[in-house]
């Protein structure tokens, strides 16, 4: 190896990432299947500009050790305690589930039965890497499909243990020693037991006498060493790695050095992620994929859609609500990075006969890569159900003087201020699952689009005295305000305006009460940040003053001239500029009349 080769390597990963990601991520195929597509390109398989994969796998594997490690750090272990069902009870579940129905299919296709019992388990494993990942770029680790997904895929890695150490077993034909079974148990509670002294003891005390030196790369440093060392040992007792660092992660997630700790790990585990991920892409062999492709193909479509089906069966039993249930199926669909472990174990041992351990390792390489646009097809399927099939609640309406359509962001504070006052409204919005979760919250909200006539109808738009229009798109907005005054002329609108061009748009069709969403927050942004330079508090807020009624009026002057751009920004410059002379004007004033009054009074 040349004195350059690692920066070469470094050079290559980094461009092929730098080239795919994005480009899959702005196909809407998320980052991960760009890190697959990447490694595709440029691996042994693909152009050749990488040969040594091992290495990489090796290496890149930290990467899976670093997620755990984060993922503890978010977990104290009153978290944790409170996802032992998920962990204990749906993690057997399927593993048993899984691993019997996929067992079963490996008979079907000519393994012997103890093989076929090996090769189900194994692809009854869920990747770690992959499903996390995932359900971390879509927010859903926190919800109870994420916690049972989560939960399942911890109780994987304990259940992959005794799957690597019965290879040997298959390949002898003896029966296990009774006293090896416990030795290794002990060695694991012995480990278990040496983390969380290690991490109770030692380690929160050396990172508070570091963190007094104010060394922030040492303390980057000490970081990757208690990840390392903890791996390290949890592997050496036979349980992962990565189970390992998510055990640290807990210990040190009630600690004070919680969030600097995620921080410093935070860019070290996205750059081996990704490495990772390009790993398996590199590890997908085109050659043999060409020779056994009808075999290959076959058991691929066979084996996820046969474990996605027993997972999305499963799903009805742990409790998973219905509209997140092909999700899960989706999230844990393919192979698990430790088949790659128990396969090439296999192979060495004879254990799988002829190729079916590179067939199979095949197989699960090319699930991985499968996932990422299964998950893509269930989150577009999900949503298409749920708005297309979802029909609009039974608005049982009270006559209502107000009702609100757009429960998002914007709506809710509205909302909020209103029920706080005592004043209860109707409301409509058109997202499943906002609806709900605002339901759970106590919030009277319907599912249903605003923008329909007999909806708004049935919700009581004839008798009511005020409609607060606070949905987002602009053009179902406009839509609902044409609506409202055509076949409800007596009802009050107070529309949302998200910009300027909305807000001309209102404008034109007579709508007063309107409130652009950003403006008020940027205009008292400006008043903290007059205040912050030393204006007092009371000029401040005059002059925001001045400058709403000054944005106001001149939005209103520029309406005539809104389609001839040149006479409209002509008329915004001259504007500008008469504000700004018209400003320094009562910036003069203020000092002279009310200036020092106010700063009396603010010593006061």
């Amino acid at each position: 190896m040349s004195d350059h080769s690692f920066l070469q390597y470094a050079a290559l990963y980094l461009l092929a990432a730098v080239v795919f990601v994005p480009t899959a991520s702005r196909l809407g195929l998320g980052s991960v299947i760009g890190y697959l597509i990447a490694g595709c390109v440029i691996g042994p398989f693909g152009l050749g500009l990488v040969r040594d994969v091992e290495a990489i796998f090796s290496f890149a594997e930290f990467g899976v050790v670093l997620m755990l490690f984060v993922v503890g750090l978010e977990l104290e272990p009153e978290r944790l305690w409170g996802i032992r069902a998920p962990v204990f009870v749906g993690g057997s579940a399927q593993m048993l589930v899984c691993g019997a129905g996929l067992s079963g299919g490996a008979l079907l296709v000519g393994l012997p039965a103890p093989t076929a019992c090996l090769a189900g388990f194994t692809l009854a494993l869920s990747s770690t890497a992959i499903a996390v990942q995932t359900m971390a770029d879509r927010g859903v680790l926190t919800t109870r499909m994420g916690k049972v997904a989560f939960g399942t895929l911890l109780f994987q890695d304990l259940a992959a243990i005794p799957l690597i150490a019965i290879v040997p077993l298959l390949a002898t034909g003896s029966a296990a020693p009774s006293g090896s079974f416990w030795l290794g148990i002990g060695k694991v509670i012995g480990a278990a037991v040496v983390v969380v002294g290690f991490g109770r003891f030692v380690v929160r005390p050396v990172l508070r006498a570091i963190a007094r030196t104010h060394l922030r790369d040492v303390f980057t440093a000490f970081a990757l060493l208690v990840v390392i060392a903890t791996a390290l040992l949890m592997e050496r007792a036979g349980v992962s790695m990565a189970l390992g660092a998510f055990l640290a992660g807990v210990l040190l997630a009630s600690s004070e050095y919680r969030h600097a700790l995620e921080t410093d790990i935070e860019p070290f585990r996205g750059l081996l992620m990704g490495l990772f991920f390009m790993a398996v892409g590199m590890s997908i062999d085109f050659a043999l994929l060409a020779t056994h492709a009808p075999i290959v193909l076959a058991l691929l479509i066979g084996f996820v859609a046969l474990k996605a089906a027993l997972l999305l069966a499963l799903s009805w039993g742990l409790d998973i609500p219905v509209d997140q249930r092909p999700l899960f199926a989706s999230v844990l669909s393919q192979g698990s990075e430790f088949a790659f472990v128990v396969f090439g174990v296999a192979g060495a041992a004879q254990v799988l006969p002829g190729d079916w351990n590179k067939i199979l390792t095949l197989v699960v390489a090319l699930s991985l890569l499968l996932t990422p646009l299964l998950v893509v097809a269930a989150e577009r399927l999900q949503r298409r159900l749920s708005r297309e099939h979802r029909e609009p609640d039974h608005i049982e309406s009270d006559a209502e003087q107000v009702i609100i359509v757009g429960f998002g962001r914007f709506g809710q504070i509205v909302g909020r201020l209103l029920f706080a006052s005592g004043i209860r409204a109707t409301v409509l919005d058109v997202d499943p699952d906002q609806i709900d979760l605002l339901r759970r919250l106590g919030f009277r909200v319907f599912y249903g689009d605003g923008t329909r006539l007999d909806l708004l109808m049935a919700a009581g738009a004839e008798r009511a005295s005020v409609l607060v229009n606070a949905i987002d798109d602009m053009a179902s907005n406009l839509k609902l305000v044409d609506l409202a005054q055509q076949y409800f002329p007596g009802l009050r609108i107070i529309a949302r305006a998200r910009d300027v061009t909305h807000w001309r748009e209102l404008r034109e069709r007579g709508i007063s009460a309107l409130e652009r969403e950003t403006f008020e927050s940027a205009l008292r942004t400006g008043r903290r940040a007059l205040e912050a330079l030393g204006v007092r508090s009371h000029e401040a807020r005059e002059r925001a003053d001045i400058f709403r009624r000054h944005n106001l009026s001149t939005l209103e002057a520029l309406l005539p001239d809104w389609m001839d751009e040149a006479q409209r920004i002509s008329s915004a410059v001259a504007s500008r500029l008469e504000f700004e002379q018209q400003f320094q004007r009562d910036q003069e004033q203020f000092e002279q009349e009310l200036g020092h009054g106010w700063r009396r009074a603010d010593l006061d």
